[in-house]
């Protein structure tokens, strides 16, 4: 047992941690360019390359695979499984469709009049929204390649639920009249309406997932460098006093401090990811961090716009307080028991 479980460990730390790639970064820095190990540089230098090649080696090779997968749930085959489900049931199965659907925060537009168009509850539509941009299967395993799989796998496991109870919350609470006119008019024109499929051969799956792998790499690149850049600064130049300060176990306002600094960001998880570690790195507690992630993945600032647009105030104040509530205890609840999931 102690055997498969080492192998198991020694297989993580090749495929996903890749630990030999962190130390051949180093070795490039101390001997090629006679970087002291001790020197802030090293730190900071050290962490941007690292984790900039590993982000970028392991986002290609996930969302290829993520995205195959995809290709069987398109946006009308996902209308047409959820059109089958209401209630409780609709809102699981809308939660669970959104970890395998390639939709960010800022896609809710789109998403929200073809859902409500084609007549799907509002619950149901909320659950997916919430959990599409929280959970995936590329953001689990980049989770597990910078913590461990216990965490990887409590924040599927947290993010669902949110989007479950979010989703039931706003059916229980009858919000559907509080959509924009516009939108329930496109479901009454389209009542009746045929949802067409195009079967897609493996060689269109393929196209179609190397497709995103170069559509999604050019949306997200950028986010990524900023978030490593940011990340390889906490590392290699704040000091761990002034972390703990601000967002340390000893300040009972961390959670909600790293909330709100989440909230007006707007990028991937995948940019969220280098910050996360770079926090954990300096002692942070791992619900902090998570409440900060979950934050700037499903309540970013443009994506709470976009949503405006379609639904009036009263639904958009209800949905960011479930979510922001949801994020706060997920915070909070993971501080407490932080040590189960280290």
């Amino acid at each position: 047992m102690q055997f498969i479980k080492n192998f198991f460990v020694a297989l993580n730390d090749i495929l996903l941690k890749m630990t030999w790639l962190e130390d051949l970064v180093e070795l490039l820095l101390t001997k090629v360019f006679s970087i002291d190990e001790e020197s802030f540089l090293f730190s900071a230098l050290s962490f941007f390359i690292y984790d900039v090649i590993k982000i970028f080696i392991l986002l290609s090779v996930l969302i290829y695979i993520s995205s195959y997968i995809q290709s069987y749930f398109t946006p009308e085959r996902t209308k047409r499984i959820l059109t089958k489900f209401k209630g409780l049931p609709g809102n699981i199965i809308g939660a669970l469709l959104g970890t395998v659907t390639p939709f960010c925060s800022c896609s809710s537009i789109p998403i929200f009049i073809g859902f409500t168009k084609a007549g799907l509850p509002i619950g149901v539509t909320f659950s997916f929204l919430i959990s599409s941009p929280l959970v995936d299967l590329a953001s689990v395993i980049l989770l597990a390649s910078i913590f461990n799989w216990t965490i990887a796998l409590a924040y599927v496991v947290v993010g669902l639920v949110i989007a479950v109870i979010g989703g039931t919350l706003i059916d229980k609470f009858k919000m559907e009249k509080y959509v924009e006119e516009f939108v329930l008019e496109a479901r009454k024109n389209s009542e009746g309406e045929e949802i067409v499929e195009l079967e897609q051969t493996k060689r269109d799956r393929h196209i179609y997932a190397w497709e995103q792998v170069k559509e999604i790499i050019h949306r997200v690149w950028v986010y990524i460098l900023i978030g490593v850049g940011i990340g390889a600064i906490i590392h290699g130049y704040i000091p761990e006093s002034f972390i703990q300060s601000v967002l340390g176990d000893d300040n009972p306002f961390s959670v909600f401090i790293a909330t709100i600094i989440g909230i007006p960001m707007y990028s991937d998880i995948f940019g969220t990811l280098p910050i996360a570690e770079a926090l954990v790195l300096k002692g942070v507690g791992i619900g902090t961090v998570l409440a900060f992630m979950m934050a700037v993945t499903a309540l970013s600032l443009p994506s709470i716009i976009l949503l405006k647009k379609v639904v009036k105030t009263k639904l958009l104040v209800t949905f960011v307080s479930i979510v922001t509530i949801g994020i706060l205890i997920t915070g909070y609840l993971f501080n407490i028991f932080g040590n189960f999931f280290i």
